[in-house]
């Protein structure tokens, strides 16, 4: 290999290298935000299954139902208090929708934890009983995350 290619590929390398950095630094974002976002389209994923099941977009597979349900159920047993540092709210940093009095209100967002939790294990012990029943369990999951949203999470424009 010529002195030339080898200092083309280093000087190549180091470009990539630094971009590579840039974009990083530019990039990152709160552990704490970025966990709660992350836990956040896990639960509209799986939504989103059932949703489709619901109104009827997608066929009814009640393997999927199950899954999906289980899901929900599972996420909303971990513990999201370290999603929740003061400092991480829509007016304190960019890059997030929490409303800074979800942080002054801690256990009602907890109680709110709670009858997800709750509604999700419903929803799950009968998602494979037929449409109608997710159709049944998926309301009070989407009344509790909407309220949970409506009084916590700065509204799309």
């Amino acid at each position: 290999m010529s002195v030339f290619t080898k200092t083309a590929l280093l000087a190549g390398a180091a470009a990539i290298a630094a971009t590579t950095a840039l974009a990083g630094s530019h990039s990152e974002e709160n552990p704490a935000v970025k966990a709660r976002k992350a836990h956040m389209q896990l639960y509209a994923h799986n939504i989103g299954i059932l949703a489709g099941m619901a109104r009827g977009n997608t066929e009814y597979d009640a393997d999927a139902a199950v899954a999906a349900a289980s899901n929900l159920a599972d996420l909303s047993h971990i513990n999201e208090a370290s999603y929740w540092v003061p400092g991480t709210d829509s007016e304190s940093i960019d890059g997030t929708r929490a409303l800074p009095a979800l942080f002054e209100n801690l256990d009602d967002v907890q109680a709110k934890i709670d009858q997800l939790n709750a509604a999700s294990v419903a929803l799950s012990e009968t998602a494979g009983n037929g449409l109608e029943a997710v159709q049944a369990g998926l309301g009070p999951v989407g009344q509790v995350c909407g309220s949970c949203h409506d009084d916590y999470r700065v509204p799309n424009n």
